[in-house]
């Protein structure tokens, strides 16, 4: 995450605020096109983790193959669109400057290039968090972060056009890591060894899960990469670049979290497939709440050193990019409730419901934003709508969803709910309230940053422990310490 971080501040530097918001958004479009295939990650990861859960090998074979099937056949159709109808959009809706535009459509295509090896990796992808082999993720993303660094030299030392080369190396980045996944899959799970095979009651099953949650991923689709189009269309790339950074920070933020929901989902699954309900609905809220907890960690001290957090990683800070990141953030904050929700009802299999209400929000909310913008308002309020939105999927359709069709209880949601308010409301006026004192007496702006970021933070574990942890996990966490420290 801290490289991630330095890697995005050089980069940003090197390629100049322009380049930067141009291959953001030629970025966004290729992830925009490929809206489709988000919505077969999430099935491929499902279907595969609940026939680990039931035992049965011969199926799980046949619908690793079945998936594999399908991606490729995605990948392909993708890149023909891509190819035609985006690079028509690239042509004569992108808004860059003209001596660019060469250079922003080879990064286009070489985007399509990246997007065609990933989408071709979801199956791989998801067979390790199935088998829960997270440690593999660990020593691959210390290898993968290392190379995004050696590609931050490159590029500074580079003589060629830098738009250039941070695509291709981007993407060569990709692909290598994506090949060591793969070999690593074909060498550890019998059922990765791909056979050319399509069989119709798994692809059949396999599309209509997928064919309901792609209503969903189009509805993200469009507010995650369609919105960085939409900023490009009436303000400058500098505007796009300003929310990409924003978004880079909350990514990493979102990543820590996220990192935490993909070790701990897969059992939700097995449970379930297994019959075993009451484990598999304690395990959901209990982690729900503590994915709150660490967003909420993460949350408080961005918000309040924004500006500054962003000028010592940047140096130069775009116009709007704190506001930017402030209400990111939070959007992230609320989004834990809606993710970790999500995999109840995907864990049953009955998605339609979630289908159609959560794009409808989402749908409203984007035009909500294309109507603030022909107003003549801020760009910053695409990010006020989409925290609105958010809240409304989190806080209402979500755990209405959750009781009526994963038979939860209401006072047991009703009750993770408030633990988590109250924790939050404990912990952030004594943060803001202690931040104030500390910008009145203290006149070093860094060690001002310093002393707010490690106040708030103990601030929030003190609130946790005292106020969002039970007794019974006190005592589970005081035995875990003790083991570590006896080690």
């Amino acid at each position: 995450m801290g490289v991630s971080l330095f890697t995005s501040r050089v980069v940003l530097r090197v390629l100049g605020i322009d380049d930067f918001g141009s291959y953001q958004t030629v970025g966004g479009i290729v992830a925009l096109l490929s809206f489709v295939n988000n919505a077969l990650t999430v099935g491929s990861s499902r279907f595969l983790t609940y026939e680990l859960g039931t035992g049965d090998f011969k199926k799980l074979k046949d619908t690793f193959s079945t998936v594999l099937s399908v991606h490729i056949l995605l990948s392909l159709i993708i890149a023909v669109v891509a190819e035609t109808a985006g690079l028509w959009y690239v042509y004569n809706k992108l808004v860059v400057s003209p001596e660019r535009l060469n250079a922003a459509v080879f990064a286009y295509h070489i985007s399509i290039l990246t997007s065609f090896v990933t989408i071709t990796q979801v199956p791989y992808n998801a067979s390790i968090v199935s088998h829960e082999r997270m440690s593999v993720y660990a020593y691959v993303s210390i290898v993968e972060v290392s190379l995004k660094l050696a590609i931050v030299y490159l590029l500074t030392i580079s003589t060629w056009d830098k738009l250039k080369v941070y695509a291709v190396l981007l993407c060569v980045v990709q692909f290598g890591v994506a090949m060591y996944y793969r070999l690593y899959c074909v060498r550890n799970f019998k059922e990765c060894r791909y056979s050319l095979i399509l069989k119709k009651d798994i692809f059949k099953d396999v599309l209509s899960y997928s064919g309901w949650n792609l209503i969903s991923s189009t509805a993200v689709a469009l507010c995650n990469q369609g919105v960085l189009v939409l900023i490009n269309a009436f303000f400058s790339p500098a505007v796009v670049a300003a929310r990409a950074v924003a978004n880079q920070v909350n990514m990493a933020a979102n990543q820590f979290v996220g990192n935490f929901r993909t070790a701990v989902n897969p059992q939700i699954v097995k449970q379930y497939a297994a019959k075993n309900y009451e484990e598999s609905q304690n395990l959901l809220l209990e982690s729900a709440k503590y994915s709150y907890y660490m967003m909420l960690l993460l949350c408080v001290p961005i918000c309040m050193v924004a500006e500054p957090l962003l000028k010592i990683w940047l140096g130069i800070v775009p116009e709007y990019a704190p506001k930017f990141l402030q209400l990111a953030v939070l959007t992230s904050l609320a989004a834990v409730f809606d993710q970790s929700f999500y995999t109840a009802l995907s864990a049953k299999g009955q998605i339609r419901e979630n289908a159609i209400m959560s794009p409808l929000v989402l749908f409203c909310g984007f035009g909500a934003m294309f109507l603030c913008f022909k107003l003549g308002y801020s760009p910053v309020s695409s990010a006020v709508v989409m925290l609105i939105a958010q809240s409304v999927l989190s806080f209402v359709v979500k755990p209405i969803l959750l009781v009526k069709i994963v038979n939860y209880p209401r006072r047991r949601i009703l009750i993770m709910f408030l633990c988590c308010l109250k924790v939050s409301f404990v912990a952030w006026p004594f943060s803001w309230l202690m931040g104030s004192v500390i910008e009145f007496y203290l006149d070093s702006d860094l060690f001002c940053f310093i002393m707010k970021v490690l106040i708030s933070l103990l601030i929030v574990s003190l609130t946790i422990w005292f106020v969002g942890l039970d007794a019974l996990m006190k005592q589970k966490v005081k035995l875990f310490l003790k083991k570590k420290i006896g080690r």
